[in-house]
This record gives C-alpha cells, structure tokens and sequence, in this order.
C-alpha cells in the first residue's frame, strides 16, 4: 500500500496548494494526508508477503517472455480436480439453496456439528477430543492471525527456521516480534529456532531459549521434515517444563509416509500445551473453496487457570460468521468413506509427482531432502544465494520455484519445489532441469 508525504496541517488548510498525486518519493504518495499515523507493527515489516512477491516476479517473466509456456512449481496450489463426489455434495448444497425447505442461512460461527464430530472421528480417533474442541475455519492461514488476536501483543514467539512466512509476519502485525535486525535478517524479540540437515531438522532444545508460544509444523514447509514421535514427545515436554502453548500446524499430515505422528495430540500430555491448526486445501484440494480448522482442548488453560477455549470461542464469534455451509458440505463428503478414499488417490499422485522431483536433482548431483513425507521438494544449491538461484531457473527453463531464504535466514542455498501439478508439466520441468544443469 502507498503512503504519503504530508506537509504541515496549517498549509494543507490553505485552499491554494496544489500537489501533484501522481508523482511519488519511495512508494509515498504525493497529495493530501489523513491525521492518522500508520501502524507502525506494518511499518516494520520488511517487505511483502513472499508469495505475492513471487507471482509479481512471474508476472515479469511472462511479459518478457510472451511465448514461453511457464511451469508453476512455486506456490503449494493444488492441481487435480475435487473428486467428483465432492464437488456434487457441494452442488446438491448450492442447489437447495434455492428452495424454501433447503434455504439455511447463518449457521453455528464454531461449525457444523456433524462436520466438527467427523473431524473427531476421522483424524483424532482415539486421542479424546470431541466435537467441541474443533472449530471449522475459512483455512488455516487465517486462523493463525485469530490465534495472534486471542494472544496478544505481549507474548514471546519461536518459530523453527526455515517455517511458513505466515507466522513471524503475523507476529510482527500484532507486535511480539521487536525490531529487524538486518545483520542477522531477524526479528529482535523472535527465537528462531535452527532445524537444518545437520540436526536432522529439529531444534536443540537444550540450548532454545523459553518463549510463551512455539510455532511448530509438521511435516514442515518447506523442508518437508516429519517429526518423529521421540522429537514430538520431546517438544511435548519443553513446552510443559516452560510452561509454553505450542500452536502445531499439521495441514500436510495426509502425505505422511512413515510413522511420524499425524497429529500433536498422538503425544501424551499434548492436549495441555498445545492448539492443532489444520486444512482441507492440501489434501483436498480446497485451496480455492476454503476450508479447515482448529483444535483447541478443553485441557489447556492460561496461567491463571481460565480455559483458552472459552477465549477462542470469543474471537471465533467476534470476528467470524463461520465457515461457508457450502464448504462444510464438502468437507463432509471428503470424509464418507468413499470421499477419503478419492482423496488418498489424489495424495498418491501427489507424491508420485514429488518423488519424479527429487530423483531429477539428485540425479544432477544435488542434495534433496523432503518429497518423502510431504508435497515439497528442499533443494541444496550450496555457496549460491536463494534468490540467484530461483531467478536463474526461472530465465532457463521458465520454471517457478520459491527462494529459500524467504522461510526465514535458515533457508538461504536452497530452493522449495512444489509437487502440485499435472504430470506431463513435472515430467517437463525434469526434462528442462536436466538439459539446462547437464
């Protein structure tokens, strides 16, 4: 968003002064100003959101390169169609919209029940949550910046580096995250927690200093590392001992290949130190429909004993009128029977598509990790800047990957390649990597 250069009050009173709006001084422009200061937690971001960032740079691309046929590899936006038995639970829904006896309107700002109870079912059996303790969201994303809004401005954070952007930027709207620091590319007031090759992805706790709220994903975007049990159960126990809330995002549990946990909860003692974030747009391909959701138990309560799940419900209904019931009804039928099972195909081809990408850097000599339990492939191109690395790729071969380095100072040398897209493009972009690096 563009800002202003103002001049004194008393002059903008003066009827006569002209200023030219369409000349502007580093994104400022140039012409009337309100009395109201900017935010200065939006001042002190450093830069745009890295996806926009990214579609801003391929835009350039394909007005340089008009007849270039473009593979998006960047962005994690699925490609596959909704199974159709999806699609038409969701259009019967929209269809008795239309009628006096189908017509509903506002619903239950927490979600429907019956889908809150399969969530139960489905993806927490055994573990003891309840219908309750779910709340159905518009996608996870959003629910981080409800999080961020139930915490407040005082809490401490710790992220892992690399991690999802959305995290620290959203620390640093609400204003845990201090001042930038360019020297180290961090923010003063967030521990950043190093999970590299070297610690096989996950922090030393032993050295991580205690915050109120740990971010965690897994398996983790970008890297693509699934925790183990033992690592979990270790985070588990930090977050206990130190008297911590970890807000846990497990929206690619559904590619887990091995036995890592798929949820938080699978931990003993989970349920009182952690909240679950989750989605249907990875697995489901709800990416344009929006859905998903969080889970916060009963169990887990703030240091002076109040519930944080009354707090949350507070802020679901403040601030949100629930879920489109349109999407809730397909997230029902993602969950019958034959709906999971249409979805587990659509995984498979996924990770088919992700294993394509990783045996084609590796066999260029490069180290790859991830593409095992998750969609993304995190590619080592050592001594050479992410940045460099992705602008190059994309002037070779017109493939779109992400810039390591915008998942925080952890990811500088690699590059993140998504696995969403058709076969014959990641078939393409194997044929290109290979000719362009060979």
């Amino acid at each position: 968003m563009s800002s202003c250069i103002c001049i004194p009050h008393a002059i903008l009173l003066q009827p006569k002064t002209i200023w030219n709006s369409s000349k502007s001084n580093n994104g400022r422009r140039l012409g009337h100003c309100t009395e109201v200061p900017r935010n200065v937690n939006m001042e002190n971001l450093q830069s745009g959101y890295l996806f926009p960032e990214i579609f801003k740079r391929e835009s350039e691309h394909v007005r340089k390169y008009p007849d270039a046929s473009l593979i998006r590899l960047g962005i994690g936006d699925t490609s596959e169609p909704i199974p159709d038995i999806i699609t038409s639970a969701m259009a019967e829904h929209a269809f008795a919209l239309s009628t006096v006896k189908g017509y509903k309107g506002y619903g239950e700002e927490q979600g429907n029940m019956a889908l809150r109870k399969a969530i139960a079912e489905i993806f927490y059996k055994d573990m003891g949550l309840k219908g309750n303790e779910i709340f159905i969201s518009d996608g996870a994303q959003c629910d981080i910046s409800r999080l961020q809004m139930l915490l407040g401005s005082n809490m401490t954070v710790a992220v892992q580096d690399p991690s999802f952007p959305a995290y620290t930027d959203s620390s640093v709207i609400v204003g845990q995250a201090g001042k930038f620091q360019p020297e180290t590319e961090k923010y003063k007031n967030i521990v950043y927690m190093n999970c590299t090759p070297e610690n096989g992805f996950f922090p030393d706790l032993s050295t991580t200093s205690r915050t109120n709220i740990i971010f965690f994903c897994s398996p983790n975007n970008p890297t693509g590392h699934a925790a183990s049990w033992q690592q979990l159960k270790q985070l588990v126990e930090f977050a206990k001992a130190n008297g911590s809330i970890i807000i846990y995002d497990s929206a690619y549990a559904a590619y887990i290949s091995n036995a890592s946990p798929r949820s938080i909860y699978e931990i003993p003692g989970a349920r009182e130190v952690a909240i679950e974030i989750s989605s249907f747009s990875k697995f489901a391909g709800f990416t344009g429909v929006r859905l998903g959701w969080t889970v916060v138990p009963e169990e887990l309560v703030y240091s002076n004993g109040y519930p944080v799940i009354k707090d949350f419900d507070r802020i679901v209904c403040t601030c949100f009128n629930g879920a489109s019931n349109i999407a809730q009804a397909g997230g029902l039928a993602c969950l019958s029977p034959d709906g999971y099972q249409a979805l587990n195909s659509v995984v498979g081809y996924y990770k088919e598509n992700a294993k394509i990408i990783v045996d084609t850097f590796e066999s260029l000599g490069l180290k790859v990790y991830g593409g095992k339990n998750a969609p993304y492939a995190w590619v080592h191109f050592p001594g050479k800047s992410s940045w460099d690395t992705f602008a190059e790729i994309l002037e070779k071969t017109h493939i779109v990957t992400i810039p390591g380095s915008g998942f925080g100072p952890g990811g500088e040398e690699y590059i993140r390649v998504s696995a969403f897209g058709q076969r014959e493009c990641i078939l393409e972009a194997s044929r290109r990597l290979k000719n362009f690096y060979t």
